[in-house]
């Protein structure tokens, strides 16, 4: 395969690409390696474990960094193939996107075979015991289950084995964001493991590390992956790079401050230079910015020299190796912080509620603590932040170039990120995790309110007229891709009506009465979840309904009123049910809380109940008048396209409809 076009680097010596991202990997290893060897002491100190030996010692922190470049690897590599570079005519990938997609193959194989090795190495670690001192490999994997760490890995080893044999098969494009899509949710076991996700404030913590590890891996894999293609000398190299500097600009913002946020959490800021925990974020702070600095650099030369000749490659291969290095030392130095214990917090007797959801409660909810009590969403209140920013930015561009956008729109879209900041970061989303009541409270914005005000802002329609076409001769863009996924079996599968209203009204059963609140009650993660997944299935349905925003199956507005009718009994029922059940769901989790205040579990519950009996009162007019406006539109448009028709063809239609009438006059008196 080759693409035209095809040029070798100028200006670097050529050399297989495998050496330099093993290279890179090894390099991130023995970093790790060094640096834990270092805080062994403490480690052991901390944990009060024997030393598990030399294999485990210096195994596991090398084994982890090295496994965790071939992860990023990948996810950067199915980044490059599915948004960097553009596929052929007929959609089969390019040699470039194809390259990149089997370097992502491989590398999730070895992410795959570096996650197992990590849960023996972990069950080796938390036991102290000597790796050889369990030779049965279904004997380590049985104990793993006991170890939430061990426990992650073994998810992050399936999820990464799925994503490479179903990366193997592939020769066109479309499947390729899906992939991409993948190598990103092996990511997440990690995230709920380690100093995050325990202790004081760990809801923060959490989020901000999910930010900062998906930013970083965006950013590390993604230039690694560009690197490749350059030192290949393969085509497309000035859009793949002019692609990847945007990309690399919003992840530098987002590692740092998610970075910061995480680092406040976990330590005092006089820690930074009297434990040997914050030298080494203070190493990471340091290798950041040179990686900011290095990244400008790259903007300035290497990538404006490939726009002026796509040959001329040598500044933008020079300054990506500088960039891999750093990144292989800043992998290492991440590893053993993680292998580091933190400094003693402040407060060493957290409340129960401080341990359990990461924050105390000041007393009962009052209207005074929901209004004013807030706690930020860092990862759902930063989304609606950033969602309505970009959709008022789009709208900009569009006025400044002469087009209208209505302001109905932009007010709609504005409240629906208002409520869902509103849900997930006042005293209703304070109090979510603590409360039956206040759960369902903001269940019911975020799978009734917030959506409808959303759909209603139409941001489909706004990003393909703001988004810029390609031209018969560039390769596709956000918009076509945009496209692309809206034409694809996927969302039309998604958008029948029946499938929407499904998985918009068995989430409300299945998840309280299927037994999964209950067992997920504690769980920052399975919270948060619930939230997206109370956010994206009322999207979906009322996408389906009353979204101004074309759909792969549009629907008349008669079958639009008819779903919305015969889904109402469905959660009137469910409101009714919570009411009169005599069962608390999550009674374990609130009970371990010992909120004195909150004591009264059934009535919390019923209250929560009526909220959702409720709750589908002011939706529902808001949705029957949209429909009505939409239906009065529809009316006319096709009465507007009617006389357009008319006055093409001088009234034809109405002519033979007046003839006939005359005839059948004429024929009547002629029977008379």
């Amino acid at each position: 395969m080759s693409s035209p076009g095809q040029t070798a680097p100028t200006g670097v010596l050529r050399a297989p690409v495998w050496t330099l991202l093993y290279g890179v990997a090894v390099l991130a290893g023995v970093t790790a390696a060094a640096l834990s060897a270092l805080s062994l002491a403490d480690a052991l100190t901390a944990t009060g474990l024997p030393d598990p030996g030399p294999v485990t010692t210096y195994g596991l922190p090398f084994v982890r960094a090295a496994a965790e470049i071939a992860g990023v690897t990948a996810v950067g590599s199915f980044l490059f193939a599915a948004f960097l570079v553009p596929p052929q005519a007929n959609g089969v990938l390019d040699a470039g996107g194809y390259r990149a997609l089997r370097i992502g193959t491989v590398a999730a194989g070895i992410w795959a075979v570096g996650a197992v090795l990590m849960v023996a190495l972990t069950v080796s670690d938390v036991s102290g015991q000597p790796l050889t001192a369990r030779t049965s490999p279904a004997d380590i994997w049985s104990v793993a289950s006991l170890i939430d760490v061990a426990g992650a890995w073994r998810w992050t080893a399936l999820l990464a084995a799925v994503v490479c044999v179903a990366a193997v098969p592939v020769l066109r494009w479309s499947p390729t964001p899906v992939l991409f899509a993948g190598s990103l949710a092996t990511l997440l076991p990690l995230v709920l493991t380690g100093h995050s996700s325990s202790g004081g404030s760990h809801d923060v913590a959490t989020n901000s590390l999910l930010i900062h590890l998906v930013a970083g891996s965006l950013w590390a894999g993604g230039l690694l992956a560009l690197l490749a293609h350059a030192w290949r000398g393969g085509a497309y190299a000035d859009v793949a790079a002019r692609r990847f500097s945007a990309v690399a600009l919003w992840c530098f913002v987002a590692m740092a401050f998610s970075g910061v946020l995480n680092a406040m959490v976990r330590m005092a800021p006089g820690d930074l230079v009297s434990s040997r925990y914050g030298l080494l974020v203070l190493a990471k702070v340091a290798a950041l910015g040179a990686l900011g600095y290095l990244g400008w650099r790259q903007r300035r030369t290497g990538v404006a020299a490939v726009q002026r000749d796509p040959a001329a490659r040598g500044p933008l291969i020079r300054l990506a190796l500088v960039e891999a290095v750093i990144f292989a030392l800043t992998f290492g130095v991440a590893v053993a912080l993680g292998r580091t214990p933190p400094p003693a917090p402040v407060d060493v007797n957290l409340s129960i509620p401080a341990v359990e959801i990461g924050y105390d409660l000041a007393g009962p909810p009052t209207l005074a603590r929901v209004v004013l009590d807030w706690r930020f969403d860092v990862l759902l209140g930063t989304a609606a932040i950033v969602a309505a920013l970009v959709y008022l930015a789009g709208v900009r561009r569009l006025r400044r170039r002469g087009d209208a956008w209505p302001a109905g729109r932009v007010v709609a879209w504005v409240l629906g990120c208002l409520v869902l900041l509103i849900a997930t970061s006042s005293g209703i989303g304070r109090y979510m995790p603590a409360m039956f009541s206040m759960h369902m409270a903001a269940h019911m914005l975020l799978s009734m309110l917030a959506p409808i005000l959303l759909v209603l802002g139409a941001p489909v329609t706004l990003a393909l007229r703001a988004l810029p076409a390609a031209g018969r001769n560039d390769p596709p863009g956000p918009r076509e891709w945009l496209l692309a996924a809206l034409h694809s079996r996927f969302s039309k599968v998604l958008t029948n009506p029946f499938v929407a209203t499904a998985l918009f009204i068995v989430g409300f059963y299945g998840l309280y009465f299927g037994g999964i609140f209950d067992a997920t009650g504690g769980s920052h993660a399975a919270h948060v979840a619930m939230n997206v997944h109370f956010l994206l299935s009322g999207y979906l349905f009322y996408w389906v309904v009353i979204g101004v925003d074309p759909t792969p199956r549009p629907l008349p507005p008669i079958v639009k009123l008819a779903v919305v009718f015969l889904s109402l009994p469905f959660h009137a029922f469910f409101g009714v049910v919570l009411m009169g059940t005599q069962t608390v769901l999550g009674e374990q989790f609130y009970r371990s809380l010992q909120l004195p205040w909150h004591t009264d579990l059934l009535g919390d519950q019923r209250l929560g109940g009526a909220i959702a009996w409720a709750a589908g009162e002011v939706p529902l007019v808001i949705v029957l008048l949209a429909l009505f406006v939409q239906w009065r539109r529809s009316d006319d448009r096709t009465a507007k396209r009617l006389d357009r028709a008319a006055e093409r063809d001088e009234d034809a239609d109405l002519a033979a409809y007046n003839a006939m009438l005359a005839e059948m006059a004429r024929r009547d008196r002629a029977g008379r």
